[in-house]
């Protein structure tokens, strides 16, 4: 996996002053912590962190580069990211410090590729997560997971058994547990079959349509008569 830099700085972040300046600088407030060290605040950069970070998909290495010791050079991984309900800027992000000699547990994405035949038949692809929980070293965080449903018809279901694991990836689920499957036409579409064929179906013996004539002459005729 490639690791993405990003320059980063302490802050104070004890004053309010200085934050505001901060934002007006084009800068984001963060914190960066680990199980072995105490939480330091820092500053990272808006269109740096938008433009390299937000993008991302499953989880990613940072790097920071950074003229303060403590932060220079440490590798983490993005645990928490606010934005600005409006603007969508960054207003925090939390970075969690990784040992890369460590194993730790991740997200990584499912990309589910290849062509259902089920769906052909009039089937829906159905996506039962969207990523799966993985165990590696650091280096080893795979980008996605390939998921491939080529196979599939109506009905069936792959499962975490039939995936292609990266080496030195396991993922810590049953063999069994479900990932995608191909699922039956809508009931929409069963139930407005249903009523075509109720409108196609003959009268039942006995029973008369409404406004049908009788003897040959509607009731109304017959008053239309009498008159």
């Amino acid at each position: 996996m490639e690791t993405v830099e990003i320059q980063a700085e302490a802050r104070d972040s004890r004053r309010k002053g200085p934050a505001r300046r901060m934002r007006a600088a084009g800068k984001a407030p963060a914190v960066f912590y680990g199980p072995k060290r105490q939480a330091v605040a820092i500053a990272v950069d808006q269109k740096e962190f938008l433009t390299k970070v937000t993008r991302l998909e499953g989880s990613h290495l940072i790097r920071f580069r950074s003229g303060t010791g403590e932060i220079a050079d440490k590798i983490a991984l993005v645990k928490d990211i606010q934005y600005h309900p409006l603007t969508h800027q960054l207003v925090h992000a939390d970075f969690y410090e990784v040992d890369m000699a460590e194993k730790l547990r991740v997200r990584a994405p499912l990309h589910f590729t290849g062509k259902a035949p089920g769906v052909a038949l009039g089937g829906i692809l159905q996506p039962l997560c969207r990523d799966v929980e993985v165990e590696c070293l650091p280096g080893d965080i795979p980008e996605f997971i390939n998921v491939d449903v080529s196979g599939l018809n109506i009905h069936d279901t792959v499962h975490v058994s039939a995936l292609q694991i990266p080496a030195g990836v396991t993922v810590p689920y049953d063999s069994d547990f479900a990932l995608v499957t191909v699922l039956p036409p809508t009931v929409e579409e069963v139930k407005t079959a249903e009523v075509v064929e109720e409108a196609a179906a003959p009268v039942a013996e006995g029973v008369k349509p409404e406004g049908e004539k009788k003897g040959g002459k509607s009731e109304g005729d017959k008053k239309g008569a009498a008159a």
